[in-house]
């Protein structure tokens, strides 16, 4: 049986490159009627159509995407779905913007999967060092500003005054805690949690 390329053209609801996607594609070229696009809104990534085009992929198929975060949101999702195509359904994948992303044969020693999944490696090693280091900064910087008196969260209720009284009253069994919150104006949560506190 022939091998079918076929491509695949993700955008959210913000972002407007629909159009190069399906440029880039065409000139590749993929047939329009092998083409399938998936429009998500920021939150939503359910992907029926991509779904509908793995389920066709046959071995020796190829997928083209412009860019390789077209497969996922991130780089695990982009390895678990590279792996999915080239490993189970033992497809090519070629990226556009990438030509070293191509795991079609290249004619030399090594097979075109090889070089590329080795390429897909060092990415996604990358992108999980990148994210480890802002989550670094973003601590030395919270670090930094607790040193200087910069208060996070949500400011400190001020204890009322007649916090003691109603404290006692409910030690004593006079009031419940609930009773005690009210007559303060402060919920029970922060009753309970000043009176373990104090």
């Amino acid at each position: 049986m022939k091998s079918v390329v076929y491509g695949y053209v993700r955008v959210s609801t913000k972002e407007q490159c629909e159009e190069r996607q399906w440029i880039a594609l065409r000139e590749f070229p993929v047939e329009r009627k092998n083409i399938f696009m998936d429009k998500l809104s920021g939150k939503d990534f359910n992907r029926p159509r991509y779904v509908r085009l793995i389920k066709k992929l046959r071995p020796g198929d190829v997928l083209v995407v412009k860019s390789i975060d077209r497969l996922g949101r991130n780089y695990e999702e982009i390895l678990e779905q590279w792996r999915v195509i080239t490993k189970e359904k033992r497809a090519d994948i070629v990226v556009i913007d990438m030509p070293l992303l191509d795991t079609r044969q290249t004619g030399r020693d090594l097979t075109g999967t090889f070089v590329a999944d080795l390429v897909l490696q060092i990415l996604s090693y990358v992108a999980q060092t990148e994210r480890e280091n802002i989550r670094q900064r973003q601590m030395e910087g919270i670090a930094a500003a607790r040193q200087r008196g910069v208060q996070f969260g949500r400011p400190r209720i001020p204890v009322p005054e007649g916090f003691d009284g109603a404290k006692e009253k409910w030690q004593n069994g006079q009031i419940t805690s609930r009773a005690a919150a009210r007559q303060l104006g402060i919920s029970q949560d922060t009753f309970l949690r000043w009176v373990r506190g104090k």
